[in-house]
C-alpha cells in the first residue's frame, strides 16, 4: 500500500489554495491542500505498525511549528507546478530529514522546498498565464500547525488519514 506524511494547513488557508485548485490542479478531488514531509513510499501492514510506533516517537521531539506563506512561487523549469511557497524553517528541515533518515523510503528524490500546491500539470502557456496573475498575489499569512498526518491512497487514487501525531505531546 502507498503511505505518504503530510501537514494539513487551517481550513482558512485550504480554502485559498482550493480556490485555485478546482481550477488548475487535477488532484484537487483526491487530496485535501497540504505540505509535504515525507513522499510516497511502499509500506506492508506488518511494516505500517512499526512505521506507526516510531512516528508516535518521533513527533515528540518535536514542538508545534510556525508556517509562513509568503508568495505564490513554481518549479517550472523542472514542471509547471505553482504553489505557496512556505518559508523553509530550521525546524520544519529537521523533522523532513528525520522522517526520512527513521522510516523506510528511501531518500527524497528533489530537495525539500517546502510548499502547498495549487497548480500542477498545466500546459507551458497556460503555467505562463496563471502563474502571471497569481505571483502578484499579495500572500502573507502565518500559523502554527501542532499536527501531522500518515495517508494512504485508496484504489480510486485519492488519500486518506490512516493516524494523526501531535507534534510535542506525550
Amino acid at each position: 500500500m502507498k503511505y505518504g506524511i503530510v501537514m494539513f494547513p487551517s481550513k482558512q488557508l485550504q480554502d485559498l489554495a482550493n480556490s485555485y485548485r478546482k481550477r488548475y490542479d487535477p488532484h484537487y478531488a483526491l487530496i485535501p491542500p497540504h505540505l509535504t514531509l515525507k513522499h510516497i513510499f511502499e509500506s506492508s501492514n506488518d511494516e505500517i505498525k512499526d512505521i506507526t510506533e516510531k512516528l508516535t516517537k518521533l513527533t515528540k521531539q518535536f514542538k508545534p511549528m510556525k508556517v509562513n506563506i509568503t508568495k505564490v512561487s513554481s518549479f517550472q523549469p523542472v514542471n509547471n507546478t505553482i504553489y505557496f511557497k512556505v518559508e523553509p524553517t530550521q525546524e520544519l528541515e529537521q523533522l523532513h530529514k528525520t522522517l526520512y533518515a527513521e522510516l523506510p523510503g528511501g531518500e527524497p528524490e528533489y530537495a525539500f522546498v517546502p510548499h502547498i500546491t495549487i497548480g500542477q500539470k498545466l500546459s507551458n502557456d497556460e503555467h505562463s498565464d496563471v502563474y502571471g496573475q497569481l505571483r502578484m498575489l499579495g500572500i502573507n499569512h502565518e500559523e502554527i500547525i501542532d499536527r501531522i498526518h500518515l495517508l494512504y491512497q485508496l484504489e480510486n487514487g485519492s488519500w486518506t488519514v490512516y493516524e494523526t501525531y501531535r507534534l510535542g505531546e506525550e
